[in-house]
């Protein structure tokens, strides 16, 4: 966050601050949810999912599923300014990644690797299969469909160690706005998975004239209602950030009341707000020109009254 702020400061584009935010936390790997190193596949495989929006054009660009490449955000505002595609995937967006002057270099580490063996002796303990054989919460895979069971609405395994995309709004001297976003995604997830994060209006949208949002948590929860789209166009009515965000945490919790997220969201005028549900409160940062400088700021979650 401080890096944003601080390329805002020189009078840097919205989008500028918002690629330098996310990559300085691609590189230092916050919380083993973002960048390299974290969050291993099922396979045991790091990859990594990333998202820019340029509210003052609509243009964006996304990469999804993308593996052996360490700067996501860069590589998504590639696609946003380089091409006329918004969204590239799995080993294709590494290509094109590799095409752009990117190296490619193995994201795991030593201690994605031992957290992936870990997992493996627990019986792949938890994971995200369901109607499967063998049961899939004693066994590890591979697993055959069965199609005798109905599934239900359920929550995945999110809490505060894992849940962890970052994103970050910017409105720059120009009143331009920008969001972005970046993950290397659930842990033991199933390979090919993509989760909210580099879905526009999932996991980022912004539009000038409204302001912008953001969101993490439980992505296959929050990309079914498109938690961020949903904020502006709330914003765009006229509802405050705050209670733009609290109106889309609450329609999300009717429907999956275990749920873990939080939306963030910042109108054109600069106002903020946050709203989660799941969590004991969410942690978010603020800089404006009022403070000049990084504030942390909690919001009081709403939890499953079951």
């Amino acid at each position: 966050m401080g890096i944003g702020w601080e390329v805002l400061n020189m009078t840097g584009s919205a989008i500028d601050a918002v690629v330098a935010g996310c990559t300085i936390c691609e590189q230092e790997q916050c919380d083993g949810t973002v960048g390299y190193g974290g969050s291993p596949d099922e396979n045991g495989e790091t990859s990594l999912d990333a998202l820019i929006i340029d509210g003052a054009t609509m243009n964006m660009g996304a990469v999804g599923h993308m593996k052996r490449i360490k700067s996501a955000s860069k590589v998504a505002r590639f696609v946003m300014e380089n091409t006329k595609h918004t969204l590239l995937v799995g080993d294709e967006a590494t290509e094109f990644a590799i095409q752009m002057g990117f190296k490619e270099t193995n994201l795991s580490t030593i201690d994605s690797m031992n957290l992936w063996k870990q997992w493996k002796t627990n019986n792949c303990q938890p994971n995200f299969w369901t109607n499967v054989s063998p049961d899939p919460k004693k066994y590890c895979g591979p697993y055959k469909s069965n199609l005798l069971r109905q599934s239900k609405l359920e929550s995945n395994h999110v809490d505060t160690k894992n849940h962890d995309t970052i994103g970050i709004i910017a409105i720059d001297h120009d009143g331009n706005i920008a969001a972005g976003t970046s993950t290397n995604g659930a842990k033991f997830k199933i390979p090919g998975r993509v989760g909210d994060s580099p879905i526009p209006g999932s996991g980022a949208y912004a539009m000038n004239t409204f302001g912008a949002a953001v969101a993490t948590g439980d992505g296959d929860i929050l990309m079914r209602f498109l938690p961020s789209f949903h904020a502006v166009q709330a914003m765009k009515d006229g509802d405050h950030p705050k209670n733009a965000a609290r109106l889309v945490i609450n329609t999300i919790a009717k429907y999956y009341p275990d749920f873990s997220g939080a939306v963030i969201a910042v109108n054109n005028y600069g106002q903020y707000g946050a709203a989660c549900h799941g969590f004991d409160k969410f942690p978010y940062s603020i800089a404006n020109p009022e403070q000049n400088k990084v504030s942390i700021l909690y919001a009081t979650c709403t939890k499953s009254k079951s």
